[in-house]
């Protein structure tokens, strides 16, 4: 039996005389066609058609309590999550604006010089006063010996003034007696001279000679002289305090140099000393600037120690701190190891936001203001779930979440 069909023919595609389809006889065993009424009521569709879209239409109206019971249970679940979610994080403020902080020690060198021996590498772990480089000290051993010398110098100084003035509270008072008893001689020997000179004069001419009269004269004159002279002596001798106070400036002149010197030596001691240069807490190395044999200045910058006490900062919205209070306990996850969960507490709210203290703040006293949402630090100081086989470099993202319950 042939199955195959040539084209489908409608009505439209018949010639002029030629019958159509339903007007043509039936075939023998073939069911005779509807009518063209019947035809247009079930829009041109067969009833093997109709059968089977009578059954697909059962079909779904049978599957339609299911699907409608499917969308209902599926509309509470999203209703009971989504209440579910509000009341879990109601009371969390959370953000990923944060980080890992801490405290980074710049180390310097208080003396310049040419560094002898480094002593720490990259990233290594050191303790409070351990040796981080060494500095050539043959220089600061010169200065230091120098201070010393000048040190026992003054000293010796100052023993030799305070003798003098132990000499002067005797020697003062006993050269004005000296003084004052040349004084009596010359005064003594000045009344012989007057008498003498007189006697002279009162002789008779015959009596005496003209070389008498002479010596006479000159002898009334050296001992004037001479009296004078014991008289000025008196004089100078006569302040014995002042003298003696004069000394003993001296003694607080050398004192002084003394305690400058003693300074000096101080100085070239520390100098020495900081020719070895230690780390002031325990951290890790971090950005080491320096290699042996390299020449260092006072205050470079040669390395930065990083100490183990490390906190979150989290930059938190203004609209986050309504309800937020220091002591609040926090989740804290470190993107950088996922398994690891910190839990800690709001230590304080920095007073005043990020923006204010940038280098260039913002001034918002022009026309076109636009209100920006504005972000605030939040110390967040870790409790518990540190791993010291995993240290926290500062800087790292976290993500912390606080209970504001």
């Amino acid at each position: 039996m042939d199955t195959q069909q040539g084209p489908v023919r409608t009505d439209e595609d018949l010639e002029p005389g030629q019958l159509s389809r339903a007007e043509q006889p039936a075939r023998p065993g073939e069911a005779p066609p509807p009518p063209p009424a019947e035809r247009q009521a079930s829009g041109g569709k067969s009833p093997a058609d109709q059968q089977a879209q009578v059954k697909q239409e059962s079909r779904r109206n049978a599957a339609r309590p299911w699907v409608r019971a499917i969308m209902v249970i599926v509309l509470i679940a999203l209703i009971a999550g989504g209440v579910w979610y509000y009341l879990a994080t109601k009371d969390i403020a959370s953000t990923d604006d944060a980080f890992t902080d801490g405290r980074a020690v710049t180390i310097a060198p208080h003396i310049n010089g040419y560094v002898v021996s480094l002593d720490v590498n990259d990233n290594a772990f050191v303790h409070k006063g351990d040796p981080l480089i060494h500095i050539d000290p043959r220089d600061y051993i010169a200065a230091r010996n120098r201070a010393e010398g000048q040190v026992a110098s003054a000293e010796g100084q100052l023993e030799g003034n305070r003798s003098a003035v132990e000499v002067a509270k005797i020697s003062f008072p006993a050269r004005l007696a000296s003084a004052q008893a040349q004084l009596a001689t010359a005064q003594a020997n000045l009344y012989k001279a007057n008498t003498d000179y007189k006697r002279q004069h009162n002789l008779p001419v015959a009596a005496r000679t003209q070389q008498d009269v002479d010596y006479a004269t000159a002898a009334q004159q050296s001992a004037a002289a001479q009296v004078t002279q014991a008289e000025a002596a008196v004089r100078e001798a006569t302040p014995i305090k002042p003298n003696i106070n004069q000394t003993s400036s001296n003694v607080t002149q050398v004192q002084g140099s003394i305690e400058q010197a003693r300074a000096q030596l101080v100085q070239a001691q520390l100098d020495l000393e900081r020719t070895v240069v230690r780390a002031p807490q325990d951290g890790w190395i971090t950005k080491r600037n320096v290699e042996q044999g390299n020449y260092v200045d006072v205050g470079q910058q040669i390395f930065s120690i990083v100490s183990p006490d490390v906190w979150i900062t989290a930059n938190f919205k203004e609209d986050q701190l309504n309800r937020m209070r220091p002591g609040q306990p926090v989740d804290i996850s470190i993107d950088a190891y996922p398994s690891l969960k910190l839990t800690g507490h709001v230590d304080s709210v920095q007073l005043g936001t990020g923006s204010k203290f940038t280098a260039f703040p913002p001034e918002n006293a022009t026309g076109n203001f636009v209100k920006i949402v504005q972000r605030v630090p939040v110390k967040i100081v870790i409790d518990s779930g540190l791993d010291p086989a995993l240290p926290l470099p500062l800087g790292i993202s976290a993500e912390p979440s606080v209970r504001l319950k």
